[in-house]
């Protein structure tokens, strides 16, 4: 039996139908404003992936609870909620500071509305976060000066290794017509010093290697490099763990990752033991966490591994803060400048970003690589 026109049609609206609570939260949990659902008593009813990133939380831990548990100053806020509920109309409030429960602060635009569902009442919020924006810049601007850095030092590498490829050739050249093998100690320090500053120069562009691509833990490039430190400082430092050990693996090269975790530890640890300001416990902590919908560059990554390693130093000085990634920047006298330039370049090669926070007494580097696939890195 044919079924008509008609009755197709009243199928696929039947099945739009039933498909339509799958597809409506498919859109909430893929937006990049935050966005809360509270029921009539301002409890958590929902809340999306954008929205557990600005309030550093989840919605399964977070469900069932009251919007105070999550901001501490929302007084304010309950009052607004309170108002809108009554009203049934929509509020908008813009640059309001939110303190969370953890301490830290949002300056957020934010609007609520009222809906009905089922013969119950709820709230609709929508946060915009300010400083977001700003965050988002400084993340374009950090990874586009670190390229053109970056090109301009390669394109200056190719310029100083022709000649100095001429240069080595010619005293190996010169050493085997000397006519006596001690003369052959003044070519070879040119042989050498030849090599030394290919070296650098390779180490300045941060040669580009084929990533050995593999399924990892980051805790395990963390512990490696624990006990690299731990070793070196004996004891001196505390080293502190503050692990998330529910978090995926990444793919990524567990040698390249080492080595970026390592430069930064190192720094850290100079910083430390090195100056005259030092802390009463220095102190440096590993942290882990996940976080979702984070925005590096022009991509919007759904999950990504967030590495921090915080130490409690006397931190970066101020005028060099904005441009410790350059190759050559340096707060110490007898540093390279090396360090966090290559750390920067595998982290990006990660399609990740390195960033840096610092004053007198904390100075944080954030370290955000996306949780991908092989096929992400071709």
């Amino acid at each position: 039996m044919t079924l008509s026109m008609n009755s197709v049609h009243r199928n696929k609206r039947l099945s739009g139908k039933l498909k339509t609570t799958t597809f409506n939260t498919k859109i909430l949990d893929n937006l990049t404003t935050a966005v809360l659902v509270l029921d009539a008593a301002h409890c958590i009813y929902h809340m999306n992936p954008s929205a557990e990133s600005m309030l550093e939380t989840s919605n399964q831990h977070s469900q069932n609870s009251h919007i105070k548990e999550l901001i501490r100053n929302a007084n304010d806020l309950s009052h607004a909620l309170i108002s809108v509920g009554k009203s049934n109309t929509t509020l908008i409030i813009r640059k309001e500071e939110l303190i969370l429960i953890n301490g830290n602060k949002l300056l957020v635009d934010f609007s609520i509305a009222a809906f009905q569902e089922a013969d119950e009442g709820y709230l609709l919020l929508e946060f915009q976060e300010i400083n977001r924006s700003i965050s988002m810049s400084r993340k374009e601007s950090l990874i586009a000066n670190h390229e053109t850095t970056v090109e301009m030092i390669r394109s200056l590498s190719h310029e100083i290794k022709n000649p100095l490829g001429g240069i080595r050739g010619a005293a190996q050249l010169l050493a085997s017509e000397l006519p006596h093998s001690q003369l052959q100690d003044y070519t070879n320090v040119i042989i050498e010093e030849t090599d030394r500053l290919v070296n650098l120069v390779d180490r300045m562009t941060g040669a580009y290697k084929k990533l050995n691509i593999r399924a990892l833990n980051v805790h395990e490039v963390l512990e490696r490099v624990r006990s690299l430190i731990e070793a070196e400082t004996q004891g001196a430092i505390n080293l502190v763990r503050d692990y998330d050990p529910s978090l995926p693996e990444i793919m990524g090269d567990l040698e390249q990752l080492i080595q970026a975790v390592l430069n930064i530890m190192r720094n850290a640890m100079q910083a430390l033991t090195e100056t005259k300001l030092k802390a009463h416990l220095p102190q440096i902590t590993l942290r882990t966490r996940a976080l979702s919908h984070i925005t590096i560059g022009s991509t919007t990554h759904k999950l990504i591994a967030r590495i921090e390693i915080i130490d409690n130093g006397p931190g970066i000085p101020a005028e060099i803060l904005d441009t410790i990634f350059y190759p050559l920047i340096s707060g110490r006298a007898e540093g390279t400048g090396l360090g966090l330039s290559i750390a920067q370049t595998v982290i990006k090669n990660h399609a990740g970003l390195i960033e840096c926070e610092s004053k007198p007494g904390l100075t944080r580097f954030i370290l955000s690589i996306p949780f991908m696939t092989e096929g992400d890195n071709s």
